[in-house]
């Protein structure tokens, strides 16, 4: 697993995750998601089309970045699922919990 956050302009960065998100890399993605938002960025775009799979960890990590954005006035975006992570999305009902983009672009520019 890899995870490379990208600053953007104003209040948004980009989190880019590649490989398996499992119990092991949850609090790895967890630690660098919050350092950014401790950083000021309080909407976050998580770009998953390097990863093939996702556990309830990441899950897990997903909903409470979710809580702790809209808490603080933020917001997140999901963009770039690939077809077993959105099978897993879709296997949970988070397609309903989560705002899901196609692309990073479009994700950007629905949180502008």
């Amino acid at each position: 697993m890899n995870i490379s956050i990208r600053q953007q302009s104003g209040e948004i960065a980009v989190a880019i995750i590649s490989g398996r998100i499992d119990t092991v890399a949850a609090p790895v993605i967890e630690k660098e998601i919050q350092d950014a938002i401790a950083g000021g960025k309080n909407k976050i775009v998580i770009d998953l089309s390097g990863s093939d799979y996702i556990s309830s960890g990441g899950l897990r990590v997903l909903l409470g970045t979710a809580k702790d954005l809209k808490a603080k006035g933020g917001d997140l975006r999901l963009c770039g699922l690939t077809t077993n992570v959105m099978k897993i999305f879709k296997l949970a009902g988070f397609t309903k919990v989560f705002t899901i983009c196609e692309t990073e672009t479009e994700a950007i520019q629905s949180l502008s």
